[in-house]
Parts: C-alpha cells; sequence; structure tokens
C-alpha cells in the first residue's frame, strides 16, 4: 500500500470534499481517502498494482475539480512560504473583488427598491418616465456584480453538470433564475411594455451574490492557518549550526549535519537538533515540547531537544537524531496526520443541495410542460409558471441562512474577545461533550510566582523577600525575576550587591551590605555545606509535592529561610471548570508534572479527571481516545506541545497569551486569556446552532409553501395565478427573515 498526498483545487463546501471522497473510495484498490476542505489536501492510501497516479487525477476532474500530487521536498521551510504566499495572493484577489461588488450593488439597491419608499430617484432613471433607463442601469450594475462573483456560476453548474452539487450550484441557480427573468423583462421593456418595469429582480441576484461573496471572503481569511502554523514550527529549528571538532568552531547549515557529530551551544541560542550534552551544563527553555515555563537544568549525560532555547551556559553536545526523527519533526508530521484525519462537517444545506435543486428544477420544468400539454396554455403563461417556480423556490435564504447566522455569532464572540477562525469551528462546538485542559499557560498563570515566605532565621518574612530579591535582580532566571516581581509588589526598596556569581543548575551567590549571599536549590546549599534539619526537609518536600519550588535563602553560612515559588492557579480557573460541568461536560486536564502535583492541582481547580507526565504525542493520543469512545472533543492549550492535540481535537481552543503556533493551531483563540470563555464559546455556538436551525426552517417553509402555488396550484382550483413579482416578494420575504433572526444574536447575553 501507498500513501500519497493530493492538492485538490475547484472545492467550494462540504460538498465538494464529499464528492472528491466518493470517487475516489469507489476506486478498486484504493483503501482509504480523506479529504481536508481547510487545506484542500486529500490524503490516499491505495494499492500500487491497480491504481496509479494519472487515474486517481482523472477520477477526481471527472468529478468536477483539479488534483495535483504533492511532492515531498528537501527544503520544506521553502515550500511552506510558496504556499502561504499563493493563498495571501489569492485572498487579495478576493478582497478586491467583494469590494467592487459592494460598490455596485448599494447603489443598484437603491435605484431598484428606493423609489417604493419614497426616497428621491433622478428623472433619467425614473421607471414611471423613463423605464428603459431604469432597467438598463440595474442591467449594466448586475453584469459588473454577476462578473465578480462569476466563481459561482463557474463551479456551480460545474459541478451541478458532473452530478455533484453544491452551494454554488444553489447560488448560481437561484441569483441566475432571477436575472435571467430579469432579463427578459428588460427585453418585452425595451419592446415597449412598460408595466414589466415591476417586474425586474436584477437586485436579488446581485445582492445575494454580494452577501454570500463576502461570507466566503470571511471564511477563506482563516483558511491555511495550520500550515502557517506548521511553518512557524520548522522556524524554531536554526538553519545554522556551530560544529565543534577537534577545538574549532566551524558554522554549517543544519541540515548537513550528521548523527555523532559534535556541536557548541552557546547562551541564548537555540539548539538545532537532538541530542545529548557531553561538556558543559545550562538551564533550558523547553516549553516548546513540555509547555512548562520554569527551565529545566542540563548537565553532562542529559538530552536536548531541537527548537529549545539555552538560557546562561556553553553546552557542547553530541547529535543522535537529525532530519525527521527530531522531536520537532515528529510534532510536525503528528499535525499534518491530524489534518488529513479531520473531516470537513457537513453542512445541512450541502446535504440537501443534490436533491433540492433537481428536485426544483423538475418541477419547474413539469409544471410547464402539464401546463402546455394538457392545460392548453400559450407560451406566455408556460413561461410564467417556469420562471415562477424558479424565482419563489430560489434558495437565497437557503444559501444565506447559515453564513449570516455564523457572520453574527462570531461577530458577538469577537466583542467578547473570543475569536472563532471558521464556520465549521463554531458549528462543531455546540456537540462538544469533553473538554481536555492543559495545565501551564491554561489553568495556571503560566509564569513562575512567590506562593510561601518561610522564615527560619532571625530576619522576618518581608526582610527575607528583600533580600533576596536585592540579589535575583541581577539574575536573569525566570524564578529569580519571579521573587523580584514579589518585591516589586510590596513596594520594596531593593539594595544593590557588590559583586553577583551565576551558578548554573544550582542558584546564585553574591555579596550584599557585606553579608555573602546564596540563593538556589539543594544543589546550592550542599555545596555551601549548609545542613538542613527535618523540619525544613518536611516543609521543602511539601512545597516541592504541591508543584512548588523552594529557593533555600543562607546568608553567611546559614540558612535564613524558604522562598516556595510556583505557577498559580488564575483566579477565574475553578469557575470556569465549575460551569462547564454545569453544561454536562466532562473536564480533563493533561500535565506533563508528575502524578502527585497534578492531582494536587487537579483538586484546586475542582478537575475529576487528571492525566499527568505526558509527553505532546501522548496528548494527542488521549484527545484520540476519547474521540474513539464517542465524544466530541474541545482541546484547550496554550503551547507548541499542545498543537498536536489542538488539530487532533474536534475544536481546539488556544488560550490568547500562549505560542504563536498553538494560535495558528487552534480553531478558538481566546484573546482574555480567561478559561470562563471556554463556557461561553460553548454557550455561543449552542444558541448559534439553534438560529441556523430557525433560519433553514423559514428558508424551507417559504419555498416549500410557495413552489406548489407557483406551480399554478391555486389556478387550478379557481383562484389566481402567481406572478414571478409575487414569487419573487416571497423570495425576498423569506432572506428578510433569515437575515433578520439572525441579528437577533447580537442581542445574546454571554
Amino acid at each position: 500500500m501507498k500513501t500519497e498526498s493530493y492538492h485538490i483545487d475547484g472545492m467550494a463546501c462540504a460538498a465538494c470534499s464529499s464528492a472528491v471522497e466518493r470517487v475516489t473510495r469507489k476506486m478498486d484498490g484504493v483503501q482509504s481517502s480523506d479529504v481536508n476542505l481547510t487545506t484542500n489536501k486529500m490524503v490516499i492510501t491505495y494499492d500500487e498494482g491497480k491504481v496509479t497516479e494519472s487515474m486517481i487525477v482523472e477520477k477526481v476532474a471527472k468529478a468536477g475539480f483539479q488534483a495535483s500530487k504533492i511532492e515531498e521536498t528537501g527544503d520544506r521551510k521553502k515550500q511552506e512560504e510558496k504556499e502561504l504566499e499563493k493563498q495571501e495572493e489569492q485572498l487579495h484577489e478576493t478582497r478586491r473583488r467583494v469590494i467592487m461588488a459592494i460598490c455596485f450593488a448599494v447603489p443598484l439597491l437603491y435605484i431598484s427598491m428606493g423609489h417604493m419608499m419614497g426616497m428621491p430617484l433622478p428623472d433619467i432613471i425614473s421607471p414611471a418616465s423613463h423605464g428603459i433607463n431604469f432597467a438598463l442601469v440595474q442591467l449594466l450594475l448586475t453584469v459588473v456584480v454577476l462578473i465578480c462573483g462569476r466563481k459561482f456560476y463557474v463551479v456551480g453548474l460545474k459541478a451541478l453538470v458532473k452530478g455533484n452539487p453544491n452551494m454554488d450550484s444553489l447560488v448560481a441557480i437561484g441569483t441566475g433564475s432571477a436575472f435571467i427573468y430579469s432579463l427578459c423583462m428588460t427585453w418585452l421593456i425595451l419592446q415597449g411594455d412598460h408595466s414589466k418595469t415591476h417586474s425586474l429582480y436584477y437586485e436579488s441576484a446581485a445582492v445575494v451574490v454580494t452577501l454570500v461573496m463576502l461570507g466566503k471572503y470571511m471564511e477563506s481569511r482563516s483558511k491555511g492557518k495550520t500550515s502557517e502554523a506548521i511553518r512557524k514550527l520548522m522556524e524554531l529549528a536554526p538553519d545554522t549550526a556551530i560544529l565543534y571538532e577537534n577545538g574549532v568552531e566551524r558554522e554549517v547549515e543544519t541540515s548537513s549535519v550528521a548523527t555523532g557529530q559534535h556541536l557548541l551551544i552557546k547562551p541564548g541560542s537555540r539548539i538545532p537538533l537532538d541530542g545529548i550534552v557531553v561538556r558543559g551544563n545550562s538551564s533550558v527553555d523547553e516549553s516548546m515540547l513540555t509547555g512548562e515555563s520554569i527551565p529545566v537544568e542540563k548537565a553532562e549525560g542529559d538530552n536536548l531537544i531541537g527548537g529549545s532555547m539555552n538560557y546562561n551556559g556553553a553546552m557542547e553536545m553530541e547529535v543522535t537524531h537529525t532530519g525527521n526523527d527530531t522531536t520537532l519533526s515528529k510534532i510536525i508530521r503528528m499535525i499534518e496526520d491530524a489534518q488529513g484525519k479531520k473531516a470537513p462537517i457537513s453542512k445541512l444545506a450541502d446535504q440537501v443541495a443534490g436533491v433540492f435543486v433537481p428536485a426544483v428544477m423538475a418541477i419547474a420544468l413539469i409544471a410547464a410542460l402539464l401546463w402546455g400539454i394538457f392545460g392548453g396554455q400559450n407560451l406566455s403563461f408556460v413561461l410564467t409558471i417556469f420562471v415562477s417556480v424558479l424565482v419563489i423556490a430560489c434558495p437565497c435564504a437557503l444559501g444565506l441562512a447559515t453564513p449570516t447566522a455564523i457572520m453574527v455569532g462570531t461577530g458577538v464572540g469577537a466583542s467578547h474577545g473570543i475569536l472563532i477562525k471558521s464556520g465549521e469551528a463554531l458549528e462543531i462546538s455546540h456537540k462538544v461533550n469533553t473538554v481536555v485542559l492543559d495545565k501551564t499557560g491554561t489553568i495556571t498563570e503560566g509564569k513562575p510566582r512567590v506562593t510561601d515566605l518561610m522564615s527560619k532565621g532571625e530576619v522576618g518574612e518581608e526582610e527575607l523577600l528583600l533580600l533576596a530579591a536585592s540579589c535575583e535582580q541581577m539574575s536573569e532566571h525566570p524564578l529569580g525575576a519571579a521573587i523580584v516581581e514579589a518585591a516589586k509588589e510590596k513596594k520594596l526598596s531593593l539594595m544593590q550587591p557588590e559583586r553577583f556569581q551565576s551558578i548554573t543548575g544550582a542558584g546564585i551567590l553574591a555579596d550584599l551590605n557585606g553579608r555573602k549571599i546564596g540563593i538556589g536549590n539543594v544543589r546550592l546549599v550542599e555545596q555551601m555545606g549548609v545542613a538542613l534539619d527535618g523540619e525544613t526537609e518536611i516543609l521543602a518536600s511539601k512545597a516541592a509535592e504541591e508543584g512548588k519550588t523552594p529557593m533555600y535563602v543562607i546568608a553567611d553560612g546559614k540558612l535564613e529561610g524558604i522562598i516556595s515559588v510556583a505557577d498559580t492557579i488564575k483566579e477565574t480557573s475553578v469557575a470556569a471548570v465549575d460551569h462547564l460541568k454545569e453544561l454536562g461536560i466532562q473536564v480533563y486536564m493533561l500535565t506533563g508534572d508528575n502524578k502527585r502535583t497534578a492531582e494536587y492541582i487537579g483538586r484546586q481547580a475542582h478537575i475529576d479527571n487528571v492525566i499527568a507526565e505526558v509527553l505532546p504525542e501522548d496528548k494527542a493520543n488521549v484527545v484520540s481516545r476519547l474521540q474513539s469512545e464517542g465524544k466530541t472533543v474541545m482541546m484547550v492549550g496554550d503551547g507548541i506541545n499542545d498543537a498536536p492535540a489542538l488539530v487532533q481535537a474536534d475544536v481546539g481552543t488556544a488560550i490568547g497569551s500562549g505560542s504563536d503556533i498553538a494560535l495558528e493551531s487552534g480553531d478558538i483563540v481566546l484573546m482574555k486569556s480567561d478559561l470562563e470563555d471556554v463556557y461561553r464559546a460553548i454557550k455561543l455556538s449552542r444558541m448559534t446552532i439553534r438560529n441556523i436551525k430557525q433560519n433553514l426552517f423559514w428558508a424551507f417553509f417559504y419555498n416549500s409553501l410557495g413552489i406548489p402555488v407557483a406551480a399554478g396550484l391555486l389556478y387550478l382550483l379557481g383562484g389566481p395565478l402567481l406572478s414571478p413579482m409575487i414569487g419573487g416578494f416571497a423570495m425576498s420575504l423569506s432572506s428578510v427573515c433569515v437575515v433578520g433572526n439572525a441579528l437577533r444574536l447580537r442581542r445574546m447575553k454571554l
């Protein structure tokens, strides 16, 4: 079996991706075929003996789309940059067309409808005195709008011909029928029948095309974000490395480094590849992997992860993994795999498109033929029946039902600091019954803070903090910064040390007002020869179990106290978890911490399901396992290590203060970094989906009620024949109801 990736052009909605999946899965020898609408990518696994690349391309072409194989190249970074540039060009072109369509649709709407509401209209285009000008100006404006939105007709009609009607087909048939009928009426006006000036529906075609174009543009703005996340992941690994051979330093391309070679890692630089420390020690920020904010001390024999940041020490490392075998490359592959497995949600409108459009066309044709053949009616009567059915059944409201509600819903979310990247994310969120929370930066603040001050000597707690902060202000270590920040919050006046020394992996030494001060971990205590009593060891052990880092403060060889530093729980986290439980949602916490620390944090946050000591692949696997149990999962995280799980989840939610990678990988971004917004996002989704269902009901209600009348049912029973003008009014009324109902969401309270 062989697995390949193909780029698919021409897809517009979930019906398109479903069509590509359907035709390729039917091929003899194809094991699986998954199409991602967001990335326009198909991942297909097939038997090489039965299926070839040309057969796949040909099969997709017959369905009305274009497939091109994605070649695996060595320089992935350049490939991603080229793809991003292409997407930006397409987005710019779409934006230009939308602006142009709006510029022509607004005056068209005024000319066609303004005079009905008593608004002034120049006499030269007045329907009463210059009916021909009135019609031709509308025709000209409409043609420009339809040219701007020609993609609906090119893609929609092509899909219809291929037997795979989609949302573009609905828009094309609906607006096209209104335009063609108006064109016929314009011809009659040119022939002298000025009564037809009231039978023009140009504005219906143009305004609907403009609104749908605007919705498409807003959705396309968030398209390709996952590929941008992959590009940023690639940028974590530096392009060059310092090769260290026989005492000589030489800068080389990272791609040329082989396993077994030695690299020199200087302070403040990123580690190029995975390896082992063979000389030196330092503090390394591995939050890109673990999500934990506190740096990890590295000494001889410890593992180093490519892409992590070295702090203040120089190290020599031996490379153990290169290329696709590095941890960073594996994370990238996990995200790409999750993209392929993440099937696009099927919109209700797309599901009925394959039945609705052909059915309406069939009804219009059959009704017209029946009246012509068996009813003995003339061509004018038959044409009126045919056009009336098409106009009243024009699926304008159906096309607006989902995008208008989603646009309003996402706008409401944005006003509350909840950025929802796509209608798909908003739609899926209402089904969420399981929320998985990362710990660091999500439940907790994401940066260390002083939690406890324990004086053991002659100085008080405030003096202990002043002593430590005065020395630590010279340090760049995050734990030292937390102590300095705590002193500033208490508005303490810090003193300047006479001497300062950083001891990598242990702490700091300083001379302050003639006293020799040491601040650090147990390793520093041992180096200074200070003995700890049993009570102190118990206090330090308890602090460690609660996820705190005890910092010993020593003055002139005597222990003065312990300052505990930890990543504290956010004020809103507990209330947020409680609110999620009230919605009937199960809450999980995933963390790289040890089990006892994780369970302690879990109890504080009221979380019942705690999974500790997890790596990135474990997080994605946990999400996958929950999904296999039938759960709809929302993953909430902020670190690069959360990216695979964010993409694997049904809905990935990124904390706004988190890494750029998490923000790009997430479907929803919480700008206020408040877990309460997870609850608000789910509530918003549920209310929006209810609104969409109401919209679809109104859209179908008007069409279903109007079609029999337009087909001549009332005329058959002795009543009036429905004119296309009344049909157009009913069609417009359904659109007004849909938009008006969607606007009600603006008044909702989260």
